[in-house]
């Protein structure tokens, strides 16, 4: 069990730090606000004003860690925001700040996530 736990941790400290910087965290949430379809490299970057090499480095990042998922249509490479596992995310954290010790209630979350 304890094993799990950290394995589990180190996996979500990797997903962190691949998000923890400006330029990936900005497509994650470009990619939350396209979900469920998605978006072709060619809109990312001209969205976000990143250089197609560098863009492509933070896109094989973030799939790396399995933060998007990548689709090919035709010439074209779709990427869409891997929710499942975001949620997974999600739900690790609030574990530990709203399940087990109640630091932040369950109804401040809701709250906030009403005023988003």
């Amino acid at each position: 069990m304890a094993d799990k736990m950290i394995d589990q941790t180190a996996r979500f400290a990797d997903m962190l730090a691949a998000m923890g910087t400006e330029p990936r965290l900005r497509i994650i949430r470009l990619l939350l606000s396209a979900h469920p379809g998605g978006m072709v490299v060619g809109d990312i970057q001209a969205e976000l004003g990143i250089p197609p090499s560098t863009l492509s480095h933070h896109l094989e990042k973030l799939k790396n860690e399995d933060l998007v998922n990548v689709r090919r249509e035709s010439t074209y490479l779709w990427y869409s925001a891997n929710t499942q596992v975001l949620r997974e995310l999600l739900a690790f954290l609030y574990e530990e700040c709203c399940a087990r010790n109640k630091v932040i209630t369950p109804e401040e979350i809701a709250q906030f996530c009403k005023e988003c």
